[in-house]
C-alpha cells in the first residue's frame, strides 16, 4: 500500500478508569510525540454513558485528527502500544471498563477489511460517543459506506452525553 505522507486519520479516545481526562491527554501527547504522527485537531471532551455493558462508570471520550506518514497497520500498532503503556490489558472482554481505548476510525482514502483492521470503523454510525467528538473536528467528513458525520449524528441518540468543560 502506498501511504501518502501527511495522510489524515481520525482516532477515537476513551477511558472510564482512573483519571480518564488525564489518560486522554497523555495518550494524545504520546501519539503527537511519535515522528510519524502530528495531532492537528482535538475535539472537546465528552462524558458519555457506557455502551454494551452498562454496569460500569461513565466514559470520557474525544477524537483527534492526525496527519501521519504511517500506514494504517503501523498506526494501529502504535495505538495498541500506547494503550499497553497506559496499563491497558486486553483480556478479550468487549465493551468493558478500560483505562484507555484507542480506535482508528478513518484513514484518508483507505478502505480495509481484514482480521486486524476494518476501515472505516464499521460502527461509527451507531455511536454518539464517537460521532459527537468527530463532529467537533470533521463535521463534513464523508465516511465511506456510512455517510457524512453531521448527518450520521442526527440519527443517533446522544442522550446522556455531555461536554466536559
Amino acid at each position: 500500500m502506498n501511504v501518502v505522507p501527511g495522510a489524515r486519520a481520525y482516532i477515537a479516545l476513551g477511558s472510564n478508569l482512573g483519571d480518564s481526562r488525564d489518560q486522554l491527554l497523555r495518550a494524545t501527547a504520546a501519539l503527537d510525540a511519535h515522528p510519524g504522527v502530528t495531532v492537528v485537531a482535538r475535539s472537546r471532551y465528552y462524558r458519555t454513558p457506557p455502551w454494551g455493558i452498562v454496569d460500569q462508570p461513565d466514559f470520557v471520550n474525544a477524537v483527534i485528527e492526525v496527519s501521519t506518514s504511517l500506514s494504517p497497520s503501523v498506526l494501529l500498532d502504535l495505538l495498541l502500544d500506547t494503550e499497553r503503556a497506559s496499563g491497558r490489558v486486553r483480556d478479550g472482554q468487549r465493551w468493558g471498563p478500560r483505562v484507555l481505548d484507542l480506535d482508528l476510525l478513518v484513514y484518508e482514502g483507505v478502505t480495509q477489511d481484514d482480521e486486524r483492521l476494518i476501515l472505516p470503523h464499521p460502527r461509527i454510525r451507531d455511536r454518539a460517543f464517537v460521532l459527537l467528538p468527530l463532529a467537533d473536528v470533521a463535521p463534513d467528513l464523508h465516511i465511506e459506506g456510512q455517510g457524512r458525520v453531521v448527518d450520521l449524528l442526527e440519527s443517533v441518540d446522544a442522550g446522556g452525553c455531555e461536554v466536559i468543560p
